[in-house]
């Protein structure tokens, strides 16, 4: 007998779910529900945080226009200590997102349409290893790319805009390249080098962002619903 054939002999022969089990899978959904939702609460609250240090950098430097854009530098490392944190909350509540979703489309899905739970199909041994060897399922690259293009997208071009802003118009409107070059030193870093970081710094994320698109977009395409989670 070959493997194929033990296995179609094995899912022959597995009893159906009592009602007592299907009511445990329900109460298993419900925490699943749970736990994804107290962790993307986390999540807003980082971004929340983001957003409101981001919103002090600005209303320093645009204070007046003798004000420094040093803070709107400054803010750019609380960012991305935010995005190291929300990237790592998202890892965990990408675990249980996945798990309910995956009950939805294999539990509750089949049941509501066909009112069968094809449990031939192997779905509840793969939700099963899930919760016996748990595992993120997803890489901490993709979950900053992903959380960059979620939100901190937005909240690095504000902060882009608003460094390059205050360079332009204050004190006074910019005349010259090398004005604006200028206006960007501090001190002993020449304003070349705060520049080239800043660029480096927008290319970077936006780097990240772009392969987490190409990645998630290669994964979407390859995955197999009945064995994959994630």
């Amino acid at each position: 007998m070959t493997q194929s054939q033990s296995e179609q002999t094995a899912a022959d022969a597995r009893a159906p779910l009592s009602p007592d089990e299907v009511g445990a899978l329900a109460h298993l959904y419900r925490g699943e529900i749970y736990r994804s939702t107290v962790w993307r609460t986390r999540l807003d609250t980082t971004t929340n945080w983001s957003v409101v240090t981001l919103g002090v950098a600005l209303s320093i430097s645009y204070s007046s226009p003798e004000a420094s854009p040093l803070p709107l530098i400054l803010v750019g490392v609380l960012i991305i200590f935010f995005l190291m944190l929300e990237a790592r909350r998202y890892r965990y509540f990408n675990v249980f997102r996945a798990r309910a979703r995956w009950m939805e489309t294999h539990f509750y899905t089949p049941m509501l349409v066909e009112g069968d739970l094809h449990l031939e199909e192997h779905w509840q041994d793969v939700l099963a290893a899930d919760y016996l060897r748990p595992e993120y399922h997803v890489g901490v690259m993709t979950a900053i790319g992903r959380r960059i293009r979620r939100n901190y997208f937005w909240i690095l071009l504000i902060q882009s805009m608003a460094y390059a802003g205050k360079l332009a118009v204050h004190p006074t409107g910019v005349t010259s390249w090398q004005q604006a070059l200028d206006r960007a030193d501090i001190g002993p870093f020449p304003g070349e080098l705060v520049l080239g970081t800043g660029v480096f710094y927008v290319v970077l994320w936006g780097g990240i962002a772009w392969w987490s698109a190409r990645t998630d977009a290669a994964r979407a395409s390859k995955r197999k619903s009945m064995t994959s989670m994630g």
